[in-house]
């Protein structure tokens, strides 16, 4: 549930923000009357990312059991790869996020008042669909059902709570360190969920290797333990783990974990501070 909720939380934040700062922007254009184009574009978006929720639940019950497996791992890759490419983009646009926001609004304001509802539904519908496609592939390999998307929820909770609060002025977050830790933790996750990949694609024999067991303990971690399950739930641990998963994980885990630190990392102090304080000056004017 941990892992599902620190993807709603940064999904969400990342989503909050991009509403806050487009918001904010309107106010201090005196363009107050534009906002609900923005609270339209965000609905939609958010129809958008349940539905494809209910999509993808859908079609992974009806399917047989090999093809099911061969769904879940794939669709487990491509939510490995959305989740890497935000990390990714987020590291290095964090700085720019705001001006190119703001950009946006003036050009939809130049050409339409509802372009500003396509502004706001393209931004939050990305964030949605990578959360609802994450948090299902998460969902896959949980001896629940229930738990990883109540996780996702209460992130996405905290995120709009959180978002709010930044837009009012009420509290002041290090969004920068904020999004460093929260990246740094969802590479591990995101390894998890590709281990889990490769275990449905060995199982349903699209990749070789899964009598090629790298280690066992699955007498020393019961599965339906509770250190068992917090493992589970943290970094999709598998006590019965073969090479190939082994490999993926590393091989996952080394390279993006050095090149999303070194992209946070090259960025000034000031830059950082400019752009993760968020401070919405504009917000109450």
């Amino acid at each position: 549930m941990f892992a599902n909720f620190l993807i709603g939380l940064r999904e969400g934040l990342e989503a909050a923000l991009i509403v806050a700062i487009l918001v904010a922007y309107l106010v201090k254009l005196d363009q107050r009357s534009q906002i609900p184009r923005i609270w339209a574009g965000v609905g939609l978006a958010v129809g958008l990312s349940v539905l494809a929720t209910v999509v993808l639940v859908v079609t992974g019950s009806s399917l047989a059991p090999q093809a099911e497996q061969i769904f879940a791992g794939t669709m487990s890759l491509i939510a490995v790869g959305l989740i890497t490419w935000m990390i990714f983009w987020m590291a290095v646009h964090s700085r720019s996020l705001k001006g190119h926001l703001q950009g946006e609004v003036d050009k939809a304001l130049e050409r339409s008042t509802w372009a500003l509802g396509v502004v706001a539904f393209v931004a939050v519908a990305r964030e949605g669909l990578e959360t609802a496609l994450f948090v299902w592939a998460a969902a896959q390999s949980s001896s629940t059902a229930t738990a990883p998307f109540i996780g996702a929820l209460l992130g996405l909770a905290v995120a709009v709570a959180l978002g709010f609060l930044l837009y009012r002025g009420a509290v002041k977050v290090d969004l920068g360190r904020l999004f460093k830790w929260t990246g740094i933790a969802l590479v591990v996750v995101a390894a998890g969920v590709l281990m889990y990949a490769v275990h449905e694609l060995q199982e349903a024999g699209v990749l070789p290797g899964e009598e090629s067991v790298a280690f066992d303990v699955s007498g020393a971690v019961p599965k339906d333990s509770w250190y068992g399950s917090l493992l589970a739930a943290l970094f999709n641990f598998r006590a019965v783990t073969s090479w190939l998963m082994l490999f993926a994980w590393f091989a996952y885990v080394i390279p993006t974990m050095a090149i999303f630190l070194m992209l946070v990392n090259r960025k000034t102090p000031q830059a950082v501070k400019s752009e993760a304080d968020l401070r919405l000056s504009g917000a109450n004017t």
